[in-house]
């Protein structure tokens, strides 16, 4: 086999070895006349890059990227997601478009959806209350504290209604 048609093989995706074995030459012949030919040679992983399929590599960047962008997924859940190493999920974000969030701004945005959340508890737990919910059923309902539930209410700005008392009626003129 000529150097040029050792290029062309390696280039379309073979690999030494398997060079090695289908033109019967040594492995330090085959290097020689790859270099020769002007090649330029591929690490191990931009061999398993190169014969992946493109189609399903993009896919999953894409994948990666919306996690990552809309719901604010860090770089280890995606490596996790991915079945992949940090780093792959990383240069695959770059691969979609995407642009990596310093640790900050990832916290500050969980902080924010965390808020929303929160937000929307509180006013559902007002709309409640208003319709006539008691607070003890709102905690029960909700799996909070009771205290946590009256805190709740008042960052709300909810009117609260008087304490029943329960037992016989105090008057206040008596006294014992």
């Amino acid at each position: 086999m000529n150097p040029k048609a050792l290029r062309a093989r390696y280039e379309s995706g073979a690999t030494v070895d398997e060079l090695v074995a289908s033109s019967g030459l040594s492995y330090g012949t085959v290097l020689n006349r790859l270099h020769d030919a002007g090649t330029v040679m591929r690490t191990s992983w931009q061999t398993r890059r190169l014969r992946q399929d493109p189609q399903a590599r993009q896919r999953l960047a894409a994948r990666l990227r919306t996690l990552y962008e809309e719901h604010g997924a860090t770089l280890t859940e995606l490596a996790s997601t991915a079945g992949k190493t940090r780093l792959v999920a990383r240069g695959l974000l770059v691969e979609a478009g995407g642009t990596v969030r310093t640790t900050q701004h990832t916290l500050r945005m969980r902080a924010a959806a965390r808020a929303a959340e929160r937000q929307k508890l509180v006013l559902s737990l007002r709309a409640r209350y208003e319709a006539g919910a008691t607070v003890p059923n709102l905690a029960k309902d909700c799996n909070y504290s009771i205290a946590t539930v009256y805190r709740l209410l008042h960052q709300a700005g909810t009117r609260m209604r008087p304490q029943h008392r329960h037992g016989p009626a105090h008057d206040p003129s008596k006294r014992p």
